[in-house]
This record gives structure tokens, C-alpha cells and sequence, in this order.
């Protein structure tokens, strides 16, 4: 082991932080129940949420999530340690529960609606769910039936989905698309299924309960990329000192009467912090769509003048480079937030020229509730960066091939972090535990350096790398190059297995509408920015490249896409 006396952190962002911005400011950490009161107190007549048209002020948030606390905890038992499992879009019904199970001393356990039902069963298990919460939808509330069917939860609480709608639309609704929703068939479920509005109307106030910051608030499921998802920790410490970071980083960007677009998901970690809480506990409209769809959300934008967007790069891309762009007011938009990938330069300039604003890459995990870094709001930032370690963030860097030994200042290796944001552990998980943290730095998997003016630099992950003959190559590398052509639209790189090299480079790419592109054309370009070892050995042309729910480019999906096309 490192002896610690030798280590000294290598902090240069310190001196060189962003006008305005105290890097060593005290950090909030009341809970977020309290700060969602203290909201609904100072801005009651404000919109609080928005969705498809249908606002919500403070003031009713603020009552319905009172009415939904107190039927939590006087007609479900839900009380301090419960926990409420929660299989929702993006609706106004996501916060309402959230705050209220929160505010009754719950644990919040996410559900991402996309994933398998052998996925689902093992978040309901391993969280020991009391309750699940759903929506009439068919996609969620079949799932959901299938998993109370198995006991995996005492209650299932559904709400009717078109009850969030706008007048109108809700009428719409029932005619055009009343096939979308459905109803609880079996009847040993139905006996276990209570109404959400039915709750709201019993009209019962919770009594008091004490929350410390070392509570458990969250149970955020990582996205299982190695393997069944482990299950984070996050402590109300930890998610209201994340909010109070983004808050201290953003200087006066979360304040009325900012509007926020919320396309990402709420069970994501990346909107639960940025797209809902950051927001909601500072008085800022939060306009909402259940699921992204182009259109949709450029549509929200000209209507809601959104001024905030957090997005991952593929959205902002795809929004920026729209066709119909042009028929639509984005000058609104003054910040975007990228989060979830790297941010190609690319990108950054589409987004600029396309609405008059600038976005600034963040960086984060759910283990670190989430963020660590961004590039500054309002001030020159360095491209390919993802900027500073926010406010009370320590950010350093360990030996690849020697994680017990820190890196010599700027030299690449494992990035590692410290913060009131950063959890304390996986449940119930002591192997991992031992894996994930040295000297009280959690390790990210992330390789990247810090550069003398404090700005970190992130080159690939590890379990990403690519090695071949000996050499670390990085994806990361070989997208960026691939960005440089103009023809590119989107690229993602993946290491397979390769005879002589070991391992090989395989590059995906789409092509930009009308382009003709070769892979002779493109192995021409590359030369310029690429040694030997890194040239891809294939490049394959795709009309579409795969993503995940959150819009984020999938390696894991390209891998067994390109597995089974070997093996066929």
C-alpha cells in the first residue's frame, strides 16, 4: 500500500476556478425533503412542472405530495426504512412520489422501465421493495403485474396516466390511444393494487419524521455493464450536497425563472439530480416529456422557452443538426448540460450555432449521486475537457497497472474522487466495496489525467481499453479522430478479438444524410490523426447506431451485434 505521508494531492484547479465560484464553499447537505418544503413555501404560485402542456404550481406539488406522504405512511405502513420501488416515466407523478416517500423516511428504489423482467426481479429482490409504483401504461404496468405476481413487492399503487394530460389531450387521448393502456388482469394482484388517486384522497398529513444525512435516500441500481446491476447507496448527504455543488457551480443558472427540459429519465441518475432535483428545490419550472421524440421535444422547447437542457451528446446532436430545426425558436436555450458520454467538439459547435447558447460537458456515476465535474458555465472551457472538480470534490489519479500507487502529476491513470456526494458503499456488497475504494478515493474506472491549469481529461475506461499487441489503445481516441471527418454523424469504437494482435479496433459509423463515405475515404482521414496500432481494422457503415434508454451510444449492444454477425 501507498504510505499515505508520501501522497500529497495534486490540486491545480484551485487556483485557477472560475470567477465567482469558492471552491472551498460550505456544502449544503439538508435533506431534500426539507429543501423541496422550503420550496413550495417561497415560490407556491410558480409553475413547478410542467407536462405536455398541463402545469402544476408549487403549491399544488407541495399538497399533493403532503396528501401522498400522509396515505404512504398511515394507509401502506410506509415508514423510516421502507422502501418504494418505482417503475415510472417521466410524469408529474415521479417527483410527487419520490418527495413523498422521502419525506416519510423511505428509501427510493429506481426502475427502469425498458429493462428485462430477469432484470427488474433482481432490483425488486435484491432492494427488498415494500411497495411498487406504477402507471397504467401498458409497457409498465404489464411488468409490473408479472413482478407482483411473483411477490416481489406488498402493494402495487397505480396512477392513470391520463390524468397528467391537459384537458384536451386527455380526451385525445382516450379516443386515439386507449389501446396504450391497461389494466391489472390477475385477480390475485388486483387484490394487492390500490389507486393512486384513491390515496391522494383520503386527505391524510404525515406525522414528523427525522431524517439524517446519513439515511439512505436512494438504492440506484448501476446499469449492469459487468454483470447484474449492483445496488448504490446514496445517502440524503450525499444527494443534497450534490444539488448544493451543481447549485454553487451554476452560480445563478437554477433560479426563476429558468425553465428546465426534462427528456432524460428521472430514474436515471444523471435527470434525477440535474433534470429534477437541482431544479425543483430552487424554484425553477421543469417542462417534461414522458419519452424522447425529436419533435416532441423541439415543440416543447419553442413553447415552454426552456433556457436549461441536460442532455446526453447524442440528443444534443440529434436536436442541433435537426432537418426541421428552422421552423422552431431554440434561441431560448442559453445552457446545455451533456452528461452520460464523451462530448464531441463537434457537437458543441452544432449546439451553439443552433440556438445561440453554449453546453458544457459534466462528468459523473451513479455511485457519486452523480456529478464530480463540468466544465465551466461562464467562462472559456478547453475542448475534449470535462472540466473542474466541483465545489468540495477531490479529484486524483491511480497507476493502471498499480492501482495502489498514485500517478506523478499529469501522467495518465484511473481517475479516483472524494466528496460529500460520493457513497458510502454497494449494499449488502463487501467484495465490491473492497474493489471500489482505496484510501477513501472512490475509483471510477475512468483513465484520464489532470492538466496544469486543473482541467481533467478523460481517455476511455478501463474495462473499455483495447490492447493490442501490448499497446493500450483507446476507443475514445479513434472517435474523436472519426469526428474530425465532416461526413460523420455518429461513431462508436469497440475492442474484439483479433488472431494476431490480440485484440483489434472495430469502428461504427453513421454517416451523414446524403454522404457517400467510404472506408477508403475514411482510412484516408484517419492517417492524419491514428498510428498503425490504433487504425481500426474494420469500419462498418450503419444507418443507425444503437443506444440505451438515456440516448447514450451502446458499446455492449455493438459487441453482441458484432459477435452474432461473426458467428452467422
Amino acid at each position: 500500500m501507498t504510505d499515505k505521508t508520501k501522497h500529497k494531492p495534486y490540486q491545480p484547479w484551485i487556483e485557477n476556478y472560475p470567477e465567482g465560484i469558492d471552491y472551498f464553499a460550505e456544502i449544503d447537505t439538508t435533506p431534500v425533503p426539507t429543501r423541496i418544503e422550503q420550496a413550495v413555501k417561497e415560490h407556491a404560485s410558480l409553475i413547478a412542472m410542467d407536462f405536455l402542456g398541463a402545469e402544476t404550481s408549487y403549491a399544488e406539488m407541495g399538497d399533493q405530495i403532503e396528501r401522498m406522504a400522509g396515505a404512504l405512511q398511515k394507509e401502506l405502513d410506509i415508514k423510516k426504512g421502507s422502501r418504494v420501488a418505482l417503475l415510472l416515466p417521466n410524469t408529474p407523478f415521479f417527483p410527487v412520489i419520490y418527495y413523498a416517500a422521502l419525506k416519510v423516511g423511505a428509501s427510493i428504489v429506481n426502475c427502469n422501465p425498458l429493462y428485462t423482467h430477469s432484470e427488474l426481479t433482481h432490483i425488486l429482490k435484491n432492494s427488498d421493495a415494500d411497495i411498487l409504483v406504477t402507471t397504467d401504461l401498458k409497457l409498465t404496468l404489464e411488468k409490473a403485474e408479472k413482478l407482483m405476481q411473483e411477490n416481489l413487492a406488498d402493494k402495487l399503487v397505480v396512477s392513470h396516466f391520463p390524468t397528467a394530460l391537459p384537458t384536451l389531450k386527455k380526451f385525445l387521448f382516450k379516443i386515439f390511444k386507449g389501446k396504450d393502456l391497461a389494466k391489472v388482469e390477475s385477480v390475485s394482484v388486483q387484490q394487492k393494487t390500490i389507486s393512486w388517486h384513491d390515496l391522494l384522497d383520503k386527505n391524510l398529513k404525515a406525522d414528523p419524521v427525522e431524517i439524517d444525512k446519513d439515511d439512505m435516500a436512494v438504492l440506484q441500481f448501476t446499469g449492469g455493464t459487468t454483470g447484474l446491476p449492483k445496488a448504490a447507496v446514496l445517502t440524503h448527504g450525499n444527494i443534497a450536497a450534490n444539488l448544493s455543488q451543481i447549485d454553487l457551480w451554476g452560480v445563478d443558472l437554477f433560479r426563476p425563472p429558468a425553465t428546465l427540459a426534462a427528456v432524460i429519465p428521472f430514474f436515471h441518475i444523471f435527470a434525477m439530480t440535474v433534470c429534477m432535483n437541482t431544479p425543483l428545490t430552487s424554484g425553477v419550472k421543469v417542462a417534461m416529456l414522458p419519452r424522447y421524440e425529436r419533435k416532441s421535444l423541439l415543440e416543447m422547447i419553442n413553447r415552454t422557452r426552456a433556457s436549461i437542457l441536460p442532455a446526453v451528446p447524442t440528443l444534443s446532436h440529434a436536436l442541433a443538426t435537426a432537418p426541421e430545426r428552422e421552423k422552431y425558436d431554440l434561441s431560448s436555450l442559453k445552457i446545455g448540460i451533456s452528461g452520460g458520454a464523451a462530448l464531441p467538439n463537434e457537437t458543441k459547435q452544432a449546439f451553439s450555432k443552433a440556438t445561440g447558447g453554449r453546453i458544457a460537458e459534466g462528468y459523473g456515476l451513479t455511485e457519486t449521486s452523480p456529478v464530480l465535474c463540468c466544465s465551466p458555465l461562464y467562462a472559456p472551457n478547453k475542448d475534449n475537457s470535462i472540466g473542474m472538480p466541483l465545489p468540495g470534490t477531490d479529484v486524483q489519479f491511480l497507476d493502471v497497472e498499480d492501482p495502489t500507487k498514485f500517478v506523478a502529476p499529469g501522467e495518465r491513470g484511473e481517475l479516483v474522487a472524494k466528496g460529500p456526494q460520493v457513497m458510502p458503499g454497494y449494499l449488502d456488497n463487501d467484495e465490491a466495496n473492497e474493489k471500489s475504494f482505496f484510501e477513501g478515493y472512490f475509483r471510477t474506472g475512468d483513465v484520464g489525467y489532470v492538466d496544469e491549469d486543473g482541467h481533467i481529461y478523460i481517455v476511455d475506461r478501463i474495462k473499455d481499453i483495447i490492447i493490442c499487441s501490448g499497446f493500450n489503445v483507446y476507443p475514445r481516441t479513434i472517435e474523436d479522430a472519426l469526428y474530425q471527418h465532416s461526413d460523420v454523424d455518429e461513431c462508436n469504437v469497440i475492442g474484439v478479438e483479433d488472431e494476431y494482435r490480440g485484440e483489434a479496433p472495430i469502428a461504427f459509423v453513421k454517416r451523414v444524410e446524403g454522404s457517400t463515405l467510404t472506408e477508403e475515404q475514411m482510412r484516408e482521414h484517419l492517417k492524419q490523426y491514428l498510428s498503425k496500432i490504433e487504425m481500426p481494422r474494420e469500419i462498418i457503415f450503419k444507418s443507425e447506431l444503437p443506444k440505451t434508454l438515456v440516448g447514450k451510444l451502446s458499446k455492449n449492444d455493438l459487441r453482441d451485434e458484432y459477435n452474432k454477425l461473426k458467428k452467422s
